[in-house]
C-alpha cells in the first residue's frame, strides 16, 4: 500500500503555486519598511542642532602658508550618533514586534537590529582608534579609498549598510535599490552644490538635510506602496 501526499484530483503544480503565494503574502505582511526609514530619518535631522550647538576640539595644529590647520573632533555629535542610533534600533525592534503580534506573525527584525548595533559599535571603535587615540602623525590629504572607507563607516554610512541587511532579510529588490541610492548620496556625496562654500559648524547641515530627506521620502514611499498592495 502506498500513500499519496497530493489530494485526490489535486494538481501538484497548483498546490506548489499556492504555497509560494502564501509564503509571499506572509513575507509582505511582515514588512514594516517605512518604520526604520522614518526613525533613522528623524535621527539624522536630530543631528543638525547638535552640530550647530557644539564646538570641535582642536589638536595637532600646524602652520601653513595662510594660517594653520588642526585636527577637529566633534565629541557631542559623535556621542549623539552612537546613542541615538542605539536607541533607534531598539525602538525599531519594538515596533516590528508590535506589528508582528498584531498580525500574528513572527518578525524577521533581529538580524537587522543586531547588524545595526554591531555597525554602530564598529563605527565607534574606528573613531576611537583613528581620532581619539590618534596614534598616527598628522596625515596629508587622505587617499580616495581611505576617504571612502571612512565615509562608509561614518554614522550616516552605516545606516545604509544596515538597510542592505534589511533588504536581504525581506528579499526586497526595491529596498535594495533604495539602500544603494542612499549610499551613493552619502558616499559621493550628492549635495547639488548646496553649502559647497560653508565652513565650520554649518558645513554638515546641507548633507544631513539631504540624507534625512532621502530617508523620510523613502519611508513615505514604502508606506504608500504597502497600503496600495504594491510591496515587492
Amino acid at each position: 500500500m502506498t500513500s499519496d501526499a497530493v489530494p485526490v484530483g489535486g494538481d501538484p503544480r497548483r498546490l506548489l503555486a499556492d504555497v509560494h503565494n502564501l509564503t509571499r503574502q506572509v513575507r509582505i505582511a511582515q514588512r514594516v519598511t517605512w518604520l526604520p526609514l522614518l526613525i533613522l530619518g528623524l535621527v539624522t535631522f536630530g543631528a543638525i542642532p547638535v552640530y550647530l550647538l557644539s564646538h570641535p576640539i582642536l589638536s595637532d595644529c600646524r602652520a601653513i602658508p595662510n594660517g594653520e590647520v588642526c585636527r577637529a573632533f566633534y565629541i557631542a555629535p559623535s556621542i549623539y550618533w552612537w546613542t541615538a542610533l542605539t536607541v533607534a534600533y531598539i525602538v525599531i525592534a519594538a515596533g516590528f514586534l508590535r506589528v508582528a503580534r498584531r498580525r500574528g506573525l513572527g518578525p524577521r527584525v533581529r538580524p537587522y537590529v543586531f547588524a545595526g548595533l554591531a555597525l554602530v559599535a564598529l563605527s565607534a571603535a574606528i573613531t576611537a582608534v583613528f581620532v581619539v587615540a590618534n596614534p598616527l602623525p598628522y596625515p596629508d590629504t587622505p587617499s580616495r579609498s581611505a576617504e571612502l572607507l571612512l565615509r562608509t563607516l561614518d554614522p550616516t554610512g552605516i545606516i545604509g549598510l544596515a538597510l542592505l541587511v534589511l533588504a536581504w532579510l525581506e528579499r526586497r529588490v526595491t529596498l535594495l535599490l533604495f539602500a544603494t541610492i542612499y549610499l551613493v548620496v552619502v558616499l559621493v556625496p550628492v549635495n547639488f552644490g548646496w553649502g559647497a562654500g560653508w565652513h565650520g559648524d554649518t558645513q554638515f547641515v546641507p548633507q544631513l538635510v539631504i540624507n534625512g530627506t532621502v530617508l523620510l521620502l523613502g519611508s513615505a514611499g514604502f508606506a504608500y506602496a504597502h497600503r496600495r498592495g504594491l510591496s515587492r
